[in-house]
């Protein structure tokens, strides 16, 4: 019975993985083609973006002030205090700001995707569209999907900075180092490529966090269950996909950086 129910569940989940792989395709084709929703895209913007700042600063901060604990210690122990701004700046740019904060939207965002969609589809409202002639991909998913990918990196910018802000406090009030050496370390360390991988990181993650949603929304059955299973499955979807990604993202474009600091 278990064995059962795992193939069920495994072969479900190829099918709406096959199904967010042609959601994709019709996306781009449809943005090809011009078909924007500016109303509901920008109720969206705004959903995405400015209602999901104060969880993003307060995660931020906190990251960069509990890293600057982490390393600071230990470089003073050996004697590089100047190094310390600079490591938690690359640490946020290419990794911490872009992560944490799809995360956050993952959880936040995604899931009240599949939620609202998935509500829509057992209730028939999805239905209902195509009989009002309107087009379910145009009205739902295009709208989240250009939110999600404009928001994310102005997010992660943002994230970046408060990250920063809290390394500083930390650096300066705990260890005595001082705002012109943090400065001046990040100044150092940090390159203009940094900063275009986290806007590129952000980009993807925040479309596949739009399109999880929207089609772990699109593909709900079973009533008010189904709806709950999706929205769970969802964010657990996107939280994989996030970090996956992330892990040939960083491939791509790091993989060869450090040879030079060896010759």
């Amino acid at each position: 019975m278990t064995s059962k129910t795992s193939s069920k569940g495994i072969q479900v989940w190829l099918q709406r993985s096959l199904a967010a792989l042609f959601l994709t395709g019709q996306v781009v084709v449809h943005l090809l083609q011009g078909k924007i929703n500016r109303r509901n895209t920008l109720e969206q913007m705004a959903i995405v973006g400015p209602d999901s700042l104060t969880i993003a600063l307060i995660t931020a901060a906190f990251v960069g002030m509990v890293f600057t604990i982490q390393v600071a210690r230990e470089f003073l122990n050996f004697g590089a205090v100047q190094a310390i701004g600079g490591v938690l700046a690359l640490a946020l740019s290419r990794e911490l700001a872009p992560v944490l904060t799809a995360v956050v939207l993952a959880a936040r965002v995604g899931s009240a995707f599949a939620a609202e969609i998935g509500t829509m589809k057992v209730t028939e409202q999805i239905d209902a569209l195509y009989v009002l002639r309107s087009d379910p991909i145009d009205y739902l998913v295009i709208p989240r999907m250009i939110a999600c990918c404009a928001m994310l990196p102005l997010l992660t910018m943002i994230s970046l900075v408060t990250g920063l802000l809290g390394g500083v406090i930390v650096s300066q009030t705990i260890y005595n180092v001082s705002q012109a050496t943090f400065i001046e370390s990040v100044q150092s360390f940090m390159q203009i490529w940094d900063l275009i991988s986290a806007l590129i990181k952000a980009v993807i993650f925040g479309g596949l966090i739009a399109i999880i949603g929207c089609n772990w929304g699109l593909t709900t059955t079973g009533g008010a269950k189904g709806v709950g299973q999706s929205t769970t499955t969802a964010v657990v979807m996107a939280l994989i996909a996030i970090f996956i990604s992330n892990f040939f993202l960083s491939w791509l474009m790091f993989q060869g950086l450090g040879r030079q600091f060896l010759n």
